[in-house]
């Protein structure tokens, strides 16, 4: 198939790479032209804009980074939806509002193109081993003309509902991990404040019903005081400020999620948007000031 592809970050460079390698056309366009030399190293096809990606392909993925990037990377002048022709899809991979998604596919409608929100889960190495877990909303007959592109992604496939679905299912996803994170960080502050080894403790945790892979992950990454960025906390910061933005607009509580938000606010006022999520340990360490 001819398809596209922008936003060719830690995941998406190893994403277009896995649909390239399978023989398909991708077109590539980015705002810094250096991000698309690995892809066109490997033999994609650079176009001058965003909308010229839309005209060469018959599927264009975006993964990028909010949701105002996606609508500017679609609707302004030189856009995807300049050049997308009636019967294009674009199945946007990125993690945005709801609400943005469904505007969005609403938008696209009026000129005959479908749209898929499908955000993912696997972080940089699932991206890099193809084994990420896809959460997809749009119509079912268009997530079945792309499946076969999806297996090239990813080992999970789940058709969630309608349009916006699958961002619904992304909110749910980061709001439990991060929740988690925090959670393994307050358990080692406790064990460190009260005289226990931090890494003896997290060994008997994971062997017991609290073992789980941020345990493994982020704990780890929290007892070797290693909080370069596997990924960056100030993109799951944004994430939380749309998991308590739908909270918002539904008038529903989310108390757990609430906290979490605010110590990722704390640990943004500290500088650390740029390092690890495993830093929410240093803001604990800190008592929330800042320095």
């Amino acid at each position: 198939m001819r398809l596209g592809f922008i936003g060719l970050g830690v995941m998406g460079r190893p994403m277009a790479l896995h649909l390239l390698q399978a023989g398909h056309q991708v077109a590539v366009w980015a705002r810094r032209s250096a991000s698309c030399e690995p892809l066109l190293a490997a033999g994609a096809l650079h176009c001058a804009s965003a909308a010229a990606v839309a005209g060469y392909a018959e599927v264009v993925f975006t993964m990028v980074t909010a949701g105002t990037d996606v609508e500017h990377l679609t609707l302004s002048a030189d856009g995807l939806l300049a050049g997308f022709a009636p019967g294009s899809i674009l199945v946007d991979m990125s993690t945005i509002a709801p609400q943005t998604a469904r505007s969005l596919a609403e938008r696209l409608s009026r000129s005959g193109v479908d749209m898929l929100d499908a955000p993912v889960s696997g972080g940089e190495q699932g991206a890099i081993a193809a084994t990420l877990a896809i959460m997809v909303g749009g119509k079912a007959a268009v997530l079945e003309r792309v499946r076969p592109l999806f297996a090239l992604l990813g080992r999970s496939v789940v058709h969630v509902g309608e349009h916006g679905a699958g961002q619904v299912a992304k909110v749910c996803n980061q709001m439990l991990m991060v929740a988690a994170i925090q959670a393994v960080a307050e358990a080692l502050h406790l064990s460190r404040a009260a005289g226990a080894d931090p890494a003896r403790v997290r060994q008997a945790l994971a062997g017991g019903s609290a073992g789980s892979r941020v345990l493994e992950v982020m704990g780890g990454r929290m007892v070797d005081r290693d909080f370069v960025a596997g990924v960056e906390a100030r993109l799951h910061h944004k994430d939380y400020r749309i998991v308590i933005g739908e909270a918002y607009r539904l008038g529903i509580p989310l108390p757990v999620a609430a906290q979490v938000d605010q110590q990722l606010n704390a640990l943004m006022a500290m500088g650390w948007g740029r390092a690890d999520t495993a830093s929410l340990l240093r803001v604990l360490e800190a008592g929330g000031q800042c320095s």
